[in-house]
């Protein structure tokens, strides 16, 4: 089915067959994606005639050819370019879900976390109302692949920095497929930014959000173009925030008799203010008969910030003396981004078209602080980090989409990446570097992607349709561990074979049964596989620290997690646009990879210290059950209102084998998260109003045999009103995270002092949150 080599430090030889193998795999493909093109050229004229302007598709079949230009054809007015979401999603043969501008801007949301979390089988990290860190299916991260307008995410850009304005849809893809990429266990969310049109238009959104006393500005403006074969569209937001990301931290130590031998009590004080701007763009030239259609996609985002932390920490019980009675730190920060995609689409002469795509960035993220430690009325420490990081990349693919054989379309490429990132550090503690000498003060990682992949898209008969891939990757990170010790070196290679079938029982009826039988894999990032160790701030140098306060390290010899799956779904489309479907899923994984805290005698103390790395732990098993519902209660029952009913739920179920239970599940994965949203417009009034309801309920993990962790529940309620003064004049009211409640975290690890007493560290951080109010006017002009 597959393979994989990982040779961090093998001999030159080895590394030698690894990149042969590599070179074999991806030229094979590419021989084969060269003969299609060859035979693809071979076919009837081409078609003169321009084709409707279309939605990007990571699948789309080529267009049929038109009648010959002598021909004298009645003028047609086209009212559309593709399916409605509904449509599309029931015609795709991979499941997915496509969510459009109307549910996009329904609630107003400010961030694309907000808008995500709504949507069937995603949760978001982090603190509710704050955005966080997206995933589907509750697994952790590198598990869900991130795509802008078909390519991955660049290093270095927060997707939730996104503002939603910006967003033409949102496709979930719960299955990898070939084109698509098979980095995703859990499936793949691809966002596509907003389209140019053929009208002149612009949309301005002026908005002021009020949370914790705070009024928090921001302001987007859309503009669209269309002179003759040109096609004009770009947007920009800019944004102020100011907000609070206190804690307070509580942990304790007690012995196997109970005996409670540390008691501390941390209160951090966390205000940050910033500002930021981000643009993005879309230039298109169409030539002379739709044959050649050019684009060009520039993105830049800039943000600024800065911080005060107030932290004083009270010991009640133990008794070490207290690592400091009180901390300042202040700060500031910058991150920007600037990146440049390109696209070429040319028809052949068959009715098939390639199309070629490259895309260039860097984004920087330099930062500085100074923090203050105090104890008993005197300075005891004083902190100095400097830290700046740029990651830069490039990527290219070229990709051939023809139909052939009578019915099948074949989607073929090849696909490089190339991705670096320099860091430099310099932490100074009291005037001395924090580190070693040995570690350095600049560090660099890199890593280069080679894929190649064939995909088959076929009626079998009028009941069946199907869709069958094949695709190599093949990945090389090499990074730097130390001053002057040699760079570490991480190869993989895997085959990933994915099928994708739906079943009609009735071609003409409205239900249908999906299947996909999948391969995946996740690769460690590469910040995983640097070595160079974070220093927990809490407990200083050259001293121990405790379970609950380890140093960060990255692990150079991790190799890629491996996953077969299997997708089964059943779907039922209602009168309209409704939709009901139950889809049940199963993901056995080899090489689980988990980040696990040990005692380890390190360089850079003079004690042994806890630190916590990745590891690759064994094999592991996620499976579940996903419930979506879609409908118009007037659609259904004549008498009943006029309401849009949205309705989702997710059970999960997983285990990682080497790992005793109960609560032995794969990291961030809850037992369930559901939603339930409401939606009326008035008949008379230019009111709409709605609501959501998110709820996910608080889990234990088991992370080893001495160590677990703890997130407590998030619920999550929002409400909107939208008064339509005009097709051109709107506004827009929404109160979101409504039950605004703390947000609980917490830890436990077993360890044994250093007399040898057996012990078990706890510690809960308790996060406050608040209501957010938000009011939007929404002007086209």
């Amino acid at each position: 089915m597959g393979g994989r080599e990982h040779a961090p430090r093998g001999p030159r030889a080895t590394r030698g067959g690894a990149r042969v193998r590599a070179s074999r795999i991806v030229a094979g493909l590419a021989g084969g994606f060269v003969l299609l093109a060859v035979r693809a050229q071979g076919g009837p004229p081409a078609d003169p005639s321009p084709p409707p302007p279309q939605a990007p598709s990571t699948s789309a079949p080529a267009s049929p050819p038109a009648p010959p230009a002598t021909e004298q054809l009645a003028p047609v007015n086209i009212t559309g370019s593709r399916p409605d979401d509904v449509q599309e999603r029931r015609q795709s043969t991979a499941a997915k879900i496509i969510i459009g501008r109307e549910e996009i801007e329904r609630f107003g949301d400010s961030t694309l976390g907000d808008v995500l979390r709504r949507l069937p089988g995603v949760t978001i990290q982090g603190r509710p109302g704050r955005g966080g860190a997206i995933r589907l299916r509750g697994l952790g991260s590198g598990y869900t692949q991130i795509l802008l307008d078909g390519e991955r995410v660049p290093p270095g850009f927060s997707i939730d920095s996104l503002p939603p304005d910006q967003i033409e849809r949102i496709e979930i893809l719960r299955a990898p497929t070939a084109e698509t990429g098979a980095r995703a266990i859990a499936g793949t969310i691809n966002i596509i930014t907003r389209e140019g049109y053929t009208r002149r238009v612009n949309d301005l959104r002026l908005t002021a959000a009020y949370e914790n006393g705070k009024v928090n500005p921001s302001a987007s403006w859309t503009r669209n173009i269309s002179e003759g074969a040109w096609t004009i569209n770009y947007s920009i937001s800019a944004y102020y925030f100011e907000r609070d990301n206190g804690s307070t931290t509580t942990t304790t130590d007690t012995l196997d008799d109970g005996t409670v031998t540390l008691a501390q009590r941390e209160v951090l004080r966390a205000p940050v203010q910033g500002s930021g701007v981000h643009a993005n763009g879309r230039l298109q030239w169409r030539g002379e008969g739709g044959i050649d259609v050019v684009t060009l996609m520039p993105i830049v985002y800039y943000n600024h910030g800065n911080f005060t932390r107030h932290s004083v920490l009270t010991q009640s019980v133990g008794s070490a003396p207290v690592p400091y009675d009180t901390a300042d730190s202040s700060g500031e920060y910058t991150s920007s981004l600037l990146r440049l995609n390109g696209q070429w689409n040319h028809r052949l002469a068959s009715g098939a078209r390639t199309e070629f795509r490259a895309g260039l960035g860097q984004s920087r993220a330099p930062s500085a602080s100074v923090r203050t430690e105090v104890t008993d009325g005197e300075v005891s420490r004083l902190l100095d980090s400097d830290f700046r990081s740029k990651d830069t990349s490039a990527s290219g693919s070229l990709k051939l989409i023809a139909s052939i054989l009578d019915g099948h379309s074949l989607v073929s490429g090849v696909e490089v990446e190339s991705n670096r990132r320099d860091e430099t550090s310099k932490v100074l503690q009291n005037g001395v570097p924090l580190l070693t000498e040995e570690f350095g003060e600049n560090l660099s990682a890199s890593s280069l992607r080679l894929a190649a992949y064939v995909q088959d898209e076929w009626d079998l008969t009028p009941n069946w349709s199907a869709q069958a891939g094949l695709r190599a990757e093949s990945i090389e990170t090499r990074g730097s561990v130390a001053e002057g010790e040699p760079d570490v070196k991480n190869r993989s290679s895997v085959w990933t074979p994915l099928l994708h079938a739906v079943w009609k029982p009735d071609p003409k009826g409205r239900d249908q049964v999906r299947f996909s039988l999948t391969r995946s894999y996740r690769s460690p990032p590469l910040n995983n596989l640097i070595a160079r160790p974070s220093i927990n701030t809490r407990y200083p140098l050259p001293g121990p620290n405790t379970p609950t306060q380890p140093d960060r390290a990255g692990n150079p010899d991790l190799k890629p997690e491996l996953a077969t799956g299997i997708d089964i779904a059943v779907e039922r489309y209602l009168p309209g646009s409704g939709l009901l479907s139950a889809n049940v899923f199963r993901r056995s994984i080899s090489n689980y990879m988990r980040a696990v805290t040990t005692l380890e005698n390190v360089s850079y103390a003079t004690s042994p210290r806890y630190v916590l790395r990745q590891q690759n732990i064994g094999d592991a098993v996620t499976q579940g059950l996903e419930l979506e519902a879609k409908f118009r209660l007037s659609e259904l029952w004549a008498e009943a209102p006029r309401i849009d009913v949205r309705a989702n739920a997710s059970f999960f179920h997983s285990k990682v084998k080497e790992v005793p239970g109960p609560d032995n599940r794969l990291d961030q994965q809850p037992d369930y998260t559901a939603n339930l949203g409401l939606d009326y417009r008035f008949r008379g009034l230019p009111l709409a109003l709605g609501g959501n309801v998110n709820w996910t309920p608080g889990y234990t993990t088991r992370v080893s045999d001495t160590q677990a962790t703890r997130i407590g529940k998030k619920l999550v309620a929002d409400v909107y009103g939208l008064w339509t003064f005009s097709p051109t004049a709107a506004l827009r009211v929404t109160a979101s995270n409504l039950a605004a409640a703390d947000y609980i975290t917490g830890s436990a690890v077993d360890a044994t002092d250093l007399l040898g007493a057996a012990f078990r560290e706890t510690s809960q951080t308790v996060s406050p949150t608040w209501l957010n109010l938000q009011l939007r006017l929404e002007l086209k002009i």
